[in-house]
């Protein structure tokens, strides 16, 4: 799998150049794609950290001009130091380096916080180019169903990266009811967000308190079109926190925090904070944050049934044929190559 990745990202970088390659990464079909072709079954999850391992070994800043940091597990923790690494090869500046780790610890921090589905990230991999571009492959584990998402991000196409900053979410379904705080209908729950930590805390702690379950019958008093918490199935991960780290309230309260960004960026405010939030900023003060799941499924160029849109066979095609010039292009046994070129004509049926 190594040797093979290493011959398709050159011909690819070769031939396109290293934005266009971060522009396949980041897209959800291309990359399950190029699994595929390397070998790995394509309908399993383990396709995602598979293939970024693969690649993290098979592309190297020294031959490319592109790194890959993080990984799997405890792995993924080491992407800032391992940014700053590459970051040094690169010749970028301190302010630079900043600003990669800093990108890569907040898509994390959204997806983990911000879009709350029950999926808890257990993976991680950061992708930059010698240019300071990049895009991040990360990874989610739901305990209750035992499914996996994924999620993509490119730099270029994240603008803001708490305001609909993805380039994909896929999964293998929509969960009913999902906490996302990046929506652009969520902005007014964001903003009543900061304006409650300006506060003191000690306000914070009665509004909390009045949304507890002795003050407040269920969740669904206020969640859309949900009568009853358990009839609904809605899940208890959306439900109102147990507790909230006060000491934490109180050094954002210090820190005031100009907008919902810096909030999430602040060390220490975690999902249960976020949610605590949101919820009292829909209960109280009528500021609805978005409860619709952003997931896309697994359809990059629409489905042959139009979920979600109908098939762009022309973009589909163009990806397709980039992976397979590579194969053929690729200093590779034939049949290596040819068994290549099968599994890739196994996922896109003719």
């Amino acid at each position: 799998m190594r040797r093979l990745a290493k011959e398709i990202v050159t011909i690819i970088l070769e031939e396109y150049g290293s934005d266009d390659f971060l522009r396949r990464v980041s897209d959800p079909f291309w990359f399950q794609a190029l699994g595929c072709v390397l070998g790995y079954d394509w309908h399993s999850s383990g396709v995602t950290t598979v293939l970024t391992g693969t690649l993290k070994q098979a592309v190297t800043p020294e031959e490319h001009g592109i790194a890959v940091c993080g990984g799997k597990g405890r792995v993924s923790r080491l992407a800032p130091e391992e940014i700053h690494i590459v970051g040094e090869k690169f010749g970028f500046s301190d302010k630079s380096i900043e600003s990669l780790q800093y990108a890569s610890r907040m898509s994390a921090k959204v997806d983990n916080a911000a879009v709350q589905a029950g999926y808890q990230l257990y993976h991680h991999a950061f992708f930059v180019t010698e240019d300071s571009r990049w895009a991040v492959v990360q990874q989610g584990m739901c305990e209750q169903d035992r499914t996996a998402r994924r999620y993509h991000w490119l730099s270029e196409r994240t603008k803001e990266f708490v305001v609909e900053p993805h380039n994909a979410i896929v999964g293998e379904a929509r969960k009913p009811r999902v906490l996302d705080l990046t929506a652009k209908v969520s902005e007014g729950c964001r903003k009543v967000s900061v304006d409650l930590v300006r506060e003191h805390p000690k306000r914070l702690v009665r509004l909390v308190m009045s949304a507890r379950p002795e003050f407040q019958k269920s969740l669904g008093e206020w969640m859309p079109n949900t009568a009853d918490l358990k009839s609904k199935n809605v899940p208890e991960f959306l439900s109102m926190p147990r507790n909230i780290n006060w000491k934490t309230m109180k050094n954002v309260y210090e820190f005031q925090p100009t907008n919902y960004e810096e909030l999430l960026s602040f060390r220490g405010v975690g999902s249960a904070t976020v949610r605590g939030l949101a919820l009292i900023a829909e209960l109280i003060y009528g500021e609805k944050p978005s409860w619709k799941d952003p997931v896309k499924y697994s359809f990059a160029y629409g489905g042959k049934d139009g979920v979600p849109y109908p098939v762009d066979r022309k973009a589909m095609d163009e990806s397709i044929q980039i992976l397979r010039q590579a194969v053929q292009e690729a200093k590779i046994g034939d049949q290596e190559r040819m068994n290549s070129l099968e599994r890739l004509r196994r996922f896109v049926p003719p």
